[in-house]
């Protein structure tokens, strides 16, 4: 099987192959810590979070570095407008980006360098892209001369009398080139500020991600990845400015953008109000709802939020704990543990199932077809559970630990316990049923069956006695 995945720099399919054998280097831009992080937010890492995961299971050893913009006009501005110091600003936000990536299994970055900890390291890049004639002063500013590049527009497929200011550009006399970004912001009086060969001053945002993904990473990286949002003028930028430093071309080999998750069939904006914070949602719903939800759609693929869609994932979610609930329920039962003849056609089963999990994500991490696989094989496991035959506890660990194997990549089916159990009150019911049943009182029993069902609990029989489920589970 052939790892492949879409490159947003040559817009194909690629066959993926890391620059050093079985070890990846990953940079993903990380939060502009000034405000909460949003759900769109949350997509990009739930889904490079996923591709990690991946590859790591893959065999692969991986090295992921997300930074952190602790400093940037937004951080500035917001601290003006709340009186606060800027930088303990930045602090209070980072920490609840932690907790929130932390909510949502996203597992930690190998590193999360800050701006304000790399300013030399920024600065003496500036000053390479300065003597190599890319770069030049204006009045405490440096900006990046495109027209000195023949290759921008790369990746985002603009050519230079195509291009407008893009986000985050500032229009300034000083540039020779409306198109040319800030290297070096000089500072206003009494504002946040470092010393440079300039005078006093920030980096501009751009140049962070370059300074701090080649000392991390090398001057050439396998993946990096961000929102689509990014592509221009961010990553384009980064591309212009990485290469002309190091003379090494392509700066990126793999380029992987996600797609743009919007709500209620728009974009999230303040002007709509529409915008959902990581943290808000997760007092409504369950983090692993939320990150099945987001795997549902295809990472390059626009995604629509609503909340009945998180209620549908919630439901699929509970599908798959049931099917696990079910397995760990059996394992504690008496049987046998060697593995009878007729249990070989359900190993073939689980085989087939791997195999087509693995085939789905080695095509550009086709998580929605993976899932698919995976809730066909729960359709399959409760068919298997519920018929007549006897199924051994080795049987029963082999089912089980395929489900928690591929859980582990989604990032989902890691809670031992994933919820209470069932009342006292609807246990002793259950124990009235069967005692019903052997007795022969159908009526009593049917009766019980009834009324659990009115409470949302389907009672199955099986020889091994009834077991129970959620309805719609």
């Amino acid at each position: 099987m052939i790892l492949k995945i879409y490159n947003s720099l040559s817009r194909k399919v690629e066959v993926f192959e890391p620059r050093e054998k079985n070890k990846v280097r990953v940079y993903v831009c990380g939060p502009t810590v000034w405000d909460y992080s949003h759900i769109g937010h949350a997509r990009t890492y739930i889904a490079l979070d996923t591709f990690l995961r991946y590859l790591r299971y893959r065999g692969y050893e991986t090295k992921y570095i997300v930074n952190i913009t602790n400093v940037d006009d937004k951080i500035i501005n917001r601290a003006k407008e709340l009186k606060e110091d800027p930088l303990e600003l930045a602090e209070k936000f980072e920490k609840i980006f932690f907790e929130d990536m932390e909510a949502l299994g996203v597992d930690k970055a190998d590193a999360y360098p800050r701006v304000t900890e790399h300013i030399q390291d920024i600065v003496k890049l500036i000053q390479v892209l300065i003597e190599k004639g890319y770069a030049y002063q204006a009045d405490g500013d440096v900006y990046f001369d495109v027209r000195k590049v023949k290759s921008y527009g790369e990746l985002s497929g603009l050519s230079l009398d195509d291009l407008k200011v893009g986000a985050r550009t500032e229009v300034s006399e000083n540039k020779r080139f409306p198109v040319d970004f800030a290297l070096w912001k000089a500072a206003e009086p009494g504002e946040l500020s470092w010393e440079s060969p300039w005078g006093m001053g920030r980096p501009g945002w751009h140049i962070e991600c370059s300074a701090m993904s080649m000392k991390y990473l090398g001057p050439q990286l396998d993946i990096h990845g961000g929102g689509q949002d990014l592509i221009f003028p961010h990553h384009e930028n980064e591309i212009l400015q990485s290469e002309a430093a190091t003379g090494k071309r392509p700066f990126v080999k793999y380029w992987l953008h996600t797609g743009f998750l919007n709500v209620g069939g728009k974009k999230m904006s303040k002007s709509l109000g529409n915008i959902i914070v990581i943290k808000d949602l997760l007092q409504k719903c369950d983090p692993e709802a939320f990150r099945l939800f987001v795997l549902s759609a295809h990472y390059r693929s626009p995604i629509d939020f609503t909340y009945e869609s998180l209620d549908q994932a919630k439901r699929n979610l509970e599908r798959l704990y049931n099917v696990v609930d079910t397995l760990r329920r059996m394992l504690n039962e008496e049987r046998s543990e060697s593995m009878g003849d007729e249990e070989a056609a359900f190993l073939k089963t689980l085989d087939d199932c791997k195999q087509k999990f693995i085939e789905a994500m080695d095509n550009d991490f086709n998580v929605p077809l993976a899932l698919t696989n995976l809730f066909e094989l729960a359709r399959k496991t409760n068919a298997y559970v519920n018929s007549s035959r006897t199924i051994s506890k080795t049987m029963l660990e082999r089912i089980l630990n395929l489900f928690l194997e591929l859980g582990v990549i989604l990032g989902i089916l890691h809670k031992v316990a994933r919820r209470e159990e069932l009342p006292e009150e609807m246990i002793r019911m259950i124990e009235e049923r069967e005692r019903a049943r052997k007795r022969g009182d159908w009526k009593t029993a049917d009766s019980i069956r009834a009324e659990l069902r009115k409470r949302g609990i389907l009672l199955e029989d099986t020889p091994e006695g009834a077991r129970w489920r959620r309805i719609g589970s």
